[in-house]
């Protein structure tokens, strides 16, 4: 395991790269928005699928908005064929939708229309899972959570920061050892790091920030 010096170099140095390059798709509608309900959505729509095009569904389906800002009326006044031809061609777009139109019913239901802010009550909604549960809670909420994808979960034991075979293990990993303050941002920055530099197969280790930590079985001189 690293040191609690070496998570902070770590921390430093992915927050310079992150600032170089633009932001994920889900930090920028919470920027263009301000807004946790845009942002489980878009969550949702994310899940297995590029920005750009999670980008352009999110456009499409946040444009139905009857006022300034998507709202679960939005999606109830929504067909679920309506739903899916504006999604598409985003990943499982059929099941999304299907999760998306089931949405509004379950948040009146169970919450009374009040998004819930704790990963545990968001993961009762339909297609939301814990990434998704957590995101939304670091980026929507603005609260301590720790969103763990594939880049997080792999870097992170590149860097041996954690020793885990699975995404959720390398979440309560973190939750463990990690200390809070860098909690919000740990997926952001790892998110756009692998996206930009840090790719699983062909990762452009000239030049790294953090390559001195790294222990990759593809790292490259």
């Amino acid at each position: 395991m690293i040191s609690a010096k070496d998570i902070a170099f770590v921390d430093k140095a992915l927050k310079r790269e992150f600032k170089a390059h633009s932001a994920p798709i889900i930090e920028l509608i919470e920027a263009q928005t301000h807004d946790p309900f845009c942002v489980l959505v878009g969550t949702i729509l994310s899940a297995r699928t590029k920005d750009a095009c999670t980008a352009g569904a999110v456009r499409r389906l946040f444009a139905t908005a009857k006022s300034g800002v998507f709202r679960p009326d939005d999606l109830e006044r929504l067909s679920q064929e309506e739903i899916e031809k504006l999604i598409y061609p985003v990943g499982f777009f059929r099941d999304k939708a299907k999760h998306l139109k089931a949405l509004p019913t379950v948040l009146r239901e169970r919450f009374g229309n009040v998004l819930p802010h704790t990963v545990e009550e968001l993961c009762e909604l339909p297609g939301v899972g814990r990434k998704t549960a957590n995101l939304t809670v670091a980026v929507g909420f603005g609260l301590p959570a720790i969103c763990v994808d594939v880049h997080v979960h792999r870097i992170c034991n590149w860097l041996g920061i954690v020793d885990t075979k699975k995404p959720v293990e390398t979440e309560m990993e973190l939750r463990r050892t990690l200390p809070v303050r860098y909690w919000k941002t740990w997926n952001s920055h790892f998110v756009s790091f692998g996206q930009t530099r840090c790719d699983p197969v062909r990762p452009k280790c000239a030049g790294c920030p953090i390559s001195r930590l790294c222990a990759s079985p593809k790292k490259r001189a």
